[in-house]
């Protein structure tokens, strides 16, 4: 799979993202559901640490990826949803610090959003993942 990312500004990359990525050679494709801070039993966890929060929702995409055997640099597209933007951004280093050593950047949409699906829940991400 050869990545090609398109960037017309600069911008972006200083938060760890392209604008677009063209995706070529590509044979499998993994749409992941919105991963959040839950035990193996959907159990949700960290109530009110949305740094916690971040660091397991990274943790159970990356158990995803590796159950379909990909990782993290199969990564193409994300889709970011938090209950408090700023404070999620403050803590958007963990991203850079899980995607970083794998060298990619990709696509991203980080979206506010008023309550996720349990209501204790504070951050979810979503994945599309390439081979």
């Amino acid at each position: 799979m050869k990545r090609t990312a398109v960037n017309p500004w600069d911008w972006s990359l200083k938060l760890g993202y392209n604008q677009a990525e063209v995706i070529e050679g590509a044979s499998r494709q993994v749409i992941c559901a919105g991963q959040t801070a839950v035990d193996g039993a959907g159990i949700p966890q960290h109530p009110g640490d949305m740094r916690a929060q971040i660091a397991l929702a990274l943790d159970n995409l990356e158990a995803v990826l590796t159950e379909a055997g990909m990782n993290l640099s199969n990564v193409t597209r994300l889709v970011v949803y938090a209950t408090d933007v700023d404070e999620a951004l403050k803590n958007f280093d963990l991203m850079g610090m899980r995607f970083g050593p794998h060298q990619v950047a990709p696509p991203m949409t980080l979206l506010g959003v008023t309550r996720l699906a349990i209501p204790s829940l504070l951050f979810e991400i979503e994945a599309t993942a390439n081979s």
